[in-house]
C-alpha cells in the first residue's frame, strides 16, 4: 500500500490537483503540467517530469507518493492475450490482463488482493480477501500497461510492425481503449476506491477512457448495484449470474445465499429503470451443471421482459474446480435457444488459456511456489 501520510498521485482526481498545489505552495497552473506528466508522459517518478522545475519536483517527491506497481511476471498467449503479475509497495500481488481484439485493446483490472466471495470456479477467492486496493493501485494497473506498451508505440511510429499485444492497432497514445473491472476481487466490496479510480480513468485530463468503454462486473452485490444506479455516469454494468435458480447458484456462488436470484434480478430491473442502461448477464457454461435445455428455459423465464444482454462463456480450466467445459454443440444449442427467445446473446470465444487468464491463477501459483 502507499504511504498513508501522503496522498498517492494516481489516486488524486484531476479536479483536486489545483487545491492540492495551493496547499503545497505550488502555482495553480502547474497542475496541468503535473497531469500531463502523469498521464501523457507516463512518468514513473516525479523527477521524470522535466517540464517542472527541479525544486518543484523535489517538493512533490516529498509530499505526494508516486509508486508504480512493479511488473513481477509477464505471460504471453499465442492469441495475443497478455497477463501481468504486479507487485504493490507492500509486496502483495495483483493481476491484470490485456486482451487485443479487432484493432483495440481491452484491459481487465483488479480491485482487491484476493476476494471474500469464493465463487466455485474463480481462483481469486481461494485464500480469501487480503485487502482492498487503493484507487492509486487500481489506476496503477492501467499505468503499468501503458508503460509496457510505450516502447511498442514508439516502434509503430518508426514504421515497425505492431506487436500482438496491441492487436495490430496503431493508437495515437499507448493506452487501452476499454476497461473491464473483472479481475481479482469484487468491485462493489471496495466501492469507494473502485469508483474513484474509474472516474480518474474516465477523466479527459487523466487517462480519458470513455465511460461507455468501462464495465464494472459484480458477482451480485445488490446494495452495490443500487448505489451504482445513483452515480449518474454511463459506466456499463455486468452481473455474473451463472445459474437461473437459487439451489444451483448457492452452490456455484455463495454470495447468492445473501442476495438470492430474485432479489438480484429485481435490482437489475430497477437499475435499468433508473438509468436506461442495459445490464449484461455473464453466464459461464459448465458441462452437465448449468448447460441443459431446462436451464435455458429457466433463464428465459427469469429474464423475460427485461432489456438485457447475455454473455455465454465456456468454462476455462481453473485449478481447484473440477467442472468441465461443454462441447461446442451444447454451447451453440444454448445460444440458439436464447436467440430464438429474443435475447441479445453472444457466445464468447475462449481467450488466454495459455496464460491462465481466469482471475487469480497467476498470483495463486506465485504464492504457492509454482512460479509464473
Amino acid at each position: 500500500m502507499t504511504n498513508p501520510d501522503r496522498p498517492a498521485a494516481w489516486g488524486i482526481l484531476p479536479a483536486e490537483w489545483k487545491p492540492l498545489c495551493a496547499e503545497m505552495g505550488i502555482p495553480a497552473y502547474r497542475s496541468a503540467q503535473i497531469l500531463n506528466g502523469l498521464y501523457q508522459q507516463f512518468a514513473q517518478s516525479w523527477h521524470d517530469i522535466t517540464t517542472l522545475p527541479k525544486e518543484l519536483r523535489e517538493t512533490l517527491a516529498q509530499r505526494v507518493t508516486l509508486a508504480p506497481l512493479r511488473v513481477e511476471a509477464v505471460q504471453d498467449s499465442p492469441d495475443g492475450v497478455q497477463k501481468l503479475l504486479l507487485a504493490c509497495a507492500d509486496g502483495e500481488r495483483v493481476e491484470t490482463v490485456m486482451i487485443p481484439s479487432k484493432g483495440r485493446l481491452t484491459q481487465c483490472i483488479s480491485t482487491q488482493v484476493g476476494c471474500s466471495f469464493k465463487c466455485a470456479f474463480c481462483a481469486s477467492g481461494r485464500h480469501g480477501r487480503v485487502r482492498d486496493l487503493t484507487a492509486d493501485e487500481i489506476v496503477g494497473q492501467v499505468m503499468a500497461a501503458c508503460e509496457l506498451m510505450r516502447p511498442a508505440a514508439a516502434g509503430n511510429d518508426a514504421g515497425q510492425e505492431s506487436p500482438a499485444r496491441l492487436g495490430g492497432a496503431k493508437p495515437a497514445l499507448p493506452r487501452p481503449g476499454n476497461i473491464v473491472v473483472m479481475g481479482m476481487g469484487e468491485p462493489f466490496d471496495n466501492y469507494d476506491n473502485t469508483l474513484r479510480a474509474l472516474r480518474i480513468l474516465n477523466d479527459q485530463k487523466a487517462v480519458s477512457i470513455g465511460a461507455r468503454h468501462i464495465t464494472v462486473s459484480t458477482c451480485g452485490v445488490v446494495p452495490g448495484i443500487r448505489r451504482f444506479a445513483e452515480e449518474g455516469i454511463q459506466f456499463e454494468l455486468s452481473v455474473s449470474l451463472h445459474a437461473p435458480h437459487d439451489v444451483l447458484r448457492d452452490r456455484l456462488m455463495p454470495v447468492n445465499r445473501r442476495w438470492p436470484v430474485a432479489e438480484l434480478v429485481a435490482a437489475c430491473r430497477d437499475y435499468f429503470e433508473k438509468t436506461g442502461r442495459v445490464v449484461t448477464f455473464e453466464y459461464t457454461l459448465i458441462k452437465n451443471a448449468n448447460d441443459r435445455p431446462h436451464h435455458t428455459d429457466e433463464l428465459i423465464r427469469l429474464l423475460r421482459g427485461m432489456p438485457c444482454k447475455i454473455n455465454l462463456i465456456p468454462l476455462s480450466p481453473v485449478e481447484g474446480f473440477d467442472g468441465k467445459c461443454p462441447d461446442e454443440r451444447t454451447c451453440l444449442a444454448f445460444l440458439d435457444t436464447l436467440l430464438k427467445a429474443g435475447f441479445n446473446t453472444t457466445l464468447r470465444k475462449s481467450r488466454g488459456k495459455e496464460v491462465s487468464a481466469a482471475c487469480g491463477q497467476l498470483r495463486l501459483r506465485a504464492q504457492t511456489g509454482g512460479g509464473a
